[in-house]
């Protein structure tokens, strides 16, 4: 509750992010429908399911927090870091605890808004099985523990490096390209593209939640990606806290 309280306090913020999403939604809209043409579909999506592909799509990224987050890097930079390690909880539970709780707040006002313009002023996908609602919010919250482990080892990089802005920008580059924000990864080769969805973390994040939502996928095929994104979930988690315990070993904080 204490990431959610946090978050709350932040009402310009939200509001400026929560009107730039929705901008930014009527643009890539648009843009995919240029791309669909007269045909009306573009690599197995049709009007409606682009429609909810981009409006969810625009409120997730507030939620599973791609871009930005730097603190833990911050807090091995100035030492403040040695704080964290005197509390009994594990720095990787008690960051993904805090993570949750924003998680939580930005379901609430920067997820729901973008959806119901959506659904307000387009014609969207809405979900046809029964399963697929309760197996889309499971796919979102496996795609917050993945993005927060690549967030985590992405900041750890601090302790060897001290400077993180090389590696953001490569980890801000690849999940936006590689999560299906820029554009769905079936528009690229099918080869390519489950080389990609399989054999590296990125499309958990944002391709796989949207595709079971939209119901690209007969059902098996959705619990199968599903099972994809908690392995990755399960591995990065981790290799974060052998990353930690690696650190841990060669920390020096200023004045030790």
């Amino acid at each position: 509750m204490a990431g959610f309280r946090r978050h709350a306090t932040y009402r310009q913020a939200t509001l400026a992010g929560l009107v730039t999403n929705t901008v930014f939604g009527f643009l890539r809209y648009y843009v995919f429908l240029a791309a669909a043409g007269t045909a009306g579909q573009v690599a197995g999506y049709d009007r409606t399911q682009l429609a909810t592909y981009v409006w969810v799509g625009q409120g997730l990224l507030a939620v599973i927090a791609i871009w930005g987050w730097t603190e833990l890097a911050d807090r091995i930079r100035t030492g403040e870091i040695a704080a964290d390690l005197l509390r009994p909880v594990h720095p990787v539970t008690s960051y993904l605890a805090a993570d949750l709780g924003r998680a939580g707040f930005a379901a609430l006002f920067r997820l729901m808004p973008p959806v119901l313009v959506g659904v307000l002023l387009f014609e969207v996908y809405l979900p046809r099985r029964a399963a697929t609602l309760p197996l889309a919010v499971l796919s979102v919250l496996l795609a917050l523990v993945v993005c927060f482990g690549c967030r985590y080892l992405v900041n750890a990089t601090a302790y060897w490096l001290q400077d993180v802005r090389g590696p953001m920008t490569l980890w801000m580059l690849a999940g936006n390209v590689l999560g299906g924000l820029y554009f769905p990864l079936s528009f690229l080769p099918g080869g390519l593209e489950a080389l990609l969805r399989y054999g590296t973390p990125f499309p958990s994040l944002l391709q796989i939640p949207l595709d079971v939502l939209v119901e690209r996928e007969p059902m098996p095929a959705q619990l199968g990606l599903v099972a994809v994104q908690a392995g990755w979930a399960v591995a990065l988690l981790a290799l974060c806290r052998l990353v930690q315990r690696r650190a841990e070993r060669r920390l020096v904080v200023q004045g030790g």
